[in-house]
């Protein structure tokens, strides 16, 4: 894969109970695109991710809490899923800010799996396309968002999958979309 993420940092949101494979493989599809990512949370330490919502999978060091990030510190935000990890976020006003003033910047966000609970939270769904796992399409739906079965949907500066079974299409969907816009300013 060529280096065209070089120089570039982007975000990763997430908590306990983020599924663990929707963490690692699109930050080492950044990687291997010559990206760096940074793991933003709600506190400081570590997360405890998940496989299949209910095995523990070990645990991620957190970069940054969210409260002391900025936007303009990175060039695209991605949203993993497992359903604690989203519903932690929607919890916390400055994550559902941070999300918001991300979608409303422009910049790219990619989001799998539950992650849409997050985007509904931040009020940022309505009129836009997006995919989901199965049990959060009634949820978009209510949030006025226009929900597809497709393993990747992209809208704009939203780039959605459904599950981990679509990581490979997503984590190209999340390369490509990040490759095309400016560089951070940090």
């Amino acid at each position: 894969m060529s280096k065209m993420l070089q120089g570039r940092k982007f975000a990763i949101l997430a908590a306990d109970g983020v599924e663990r494979v929707e963490l690692v493989h699109p930050s080492a599809a950044v990687h291997r695109a010559g990206g760096q990512t940074e793991l933003l949370s709600l506190r400081n330490g570590w997360i405890h991710m998940r496989n299949n919502d209910l095995d523990p999978a070990g645990t991620f060091t957190v970069d940054r809490v969210v409260a002391d990030a900025s936007i303009d510190d990175y060039g695209g935000l991605l949203l993993p899923g497992g359903t604690v990890n989203p519903d932690k976020l929607r919890t916390h006003e400055r994550a559902v800010a941070f999300v918001r003033e991300f979608v409303e910047s422009g910049k790219p966000v990619g989001v799998i799996c539950h992650g849409p609970w997050t985007l509904i939270e931040a009020g940022v769904v309505a009129g836009r396309t997006l995919t989901s796992y199965p049990s959060v399409r009634t949820d978009l739906r209510n949030a006025g968002a226009n929900v597809v079965d497709e393993d990747v949907a992209v809208d704009g500066n939203l780039i959605s999958s459904r599950s981990p079974e679509d990581l490979p299409a997503f984590c190209a969907a999340i390369v490509k979309a990040f490759a095309q816009t400016p560089a951070a300013t940090s």
